[in-house]
């Protein structure tokens, strides 16, 4: 696997968890829910921003 592929992976992942906390929670769904969607892609921002960060450092820009 690539690093362009892992940094794609991440920030769809990132995209997904985002776009269901917020379907969550247009259709009225439980607010527990949409808090432990926003924070798991909180904590996934900050994985896919080390992640970038890892690959840019690696390529030496």
């Amino acid at each position: 696997m690539t690093a362009n592929t892992l940094v794609s992976m991440a920030v769809g992942v990132v995209a997904v968890v985002l776009v269901l906390g917020l379907f969550n929670m247009l259709r009225g769904g439980s607010p527990e829910r949409s808090q432990r969607l926003m924070r798991l892609r909180v904590l996934l921002q900050f994985l896919a921003i080390i992640l970038i960060m890892l690959v840019v450092w690696m390529r030496g820009f």
